[in-house]
């Protein structure tokens, strides 16, 4: 049987980073990234960058937030459901940090990996 998400695309690859100014230096400095998010995030930033015209970007993610790969999903709650259902290794709750943020929750893959779904329109 098929079993299918709501996903649409891989839109970020969340990395740890100790020092997040010396790695926004090293990705658009260095390797020429484009800076495509740089917001406020808890103590410090959430700073995204990728390789101009690239749809996929990396996020320079402090230490203490998820890291992983960034899955948009059209439909967050009904993934969460049905992929608890078939007893996938989910995160017991979505998380919702307000209306500014949209719900999203994690998913581990039998190695440990971190995805993270996170709603889109």
């Amino acid at each position: 049987m098929s079993r299918t998400t709501r996903i649409t695309q891989v839109a970020t690859v969340g990395i740890h980073v100790t020092d997040q100014q010396k790695a926004l230096e090293f990705y658009a400095g260095e390797l020429g990234f484009e800076v495509r998010r740089d917001v406020p995030f808890g103590d410090g930033r959430w700073i995204e960058v990728a390789p101009p015209g690239a749809t996929t970007t990396v996020a320079l993610v402090p230490e203490g937030a998820p890291a992983g790969i960034r899955l948009p999903t059209r439909d967050a709650d009904t993934d969460h459901a049905e992929l608890r259902a078939r007893d996938v290794d989910v995160d017991a709750q979505i998380m919702r940090m307000g209306p500014a943020v949209p719900p999203m929750f994690g998913v581990r893959d039998p190695d440990g990996n971190n995805l993270i779904l996170i709603e889109s329109s």
